[in-house]
């Protein structure tokens, strides 16, 4: 199993047009390409609160988490969705991203 970590900051006053965007768009093409939505919110404490979206995905491997990707980036509803979203301009300002193996650690 592996996790993915992505960090979104906003670009000032964007992140309402992005939650949007998630919650109209991006979530329901999660589903669609069997990406599994671990958890997503916003940052309430420390640096970029309230101005960064924060979301899990989960995959079986690496090669996994590439394929479903390469098909949701190609899918002509997030291409259009994207585009329609950021005709006022970016949302995102800056994207962290991480891999997490949860491997050597004891699960209950």
């Amino acid at each position: 199993m592996l996790y993915e970590l992505r960090e979104y900051v906003a670009v000032p006053g964007r992140l309402p047009a992005l939650i949007d965007r998630f919650n109209e768009l991006t979530i329901p093409l999660f589903a669609k390409h069997g990406m599994e939505l671990v958890q997503i919110g916003r940052t309430a404490i420390g640096e970029h609160s309230f101005g960064e979206l924060v979301y899990t995905l989960r995959f079986d491997d690496v090669a996994d988490m590439d394929a479903k990707w390469t098909t949701f980036i190609q899918d002509p509803e997030w291409v259009d969705g994207e585009r329609v979203s950021e005709a006022d301009g970016p949302l995102i300002q800056t994207l962290r991203r991480r891999l997490l193996d949860p491997g050597p650690f004891a699960h209950s």
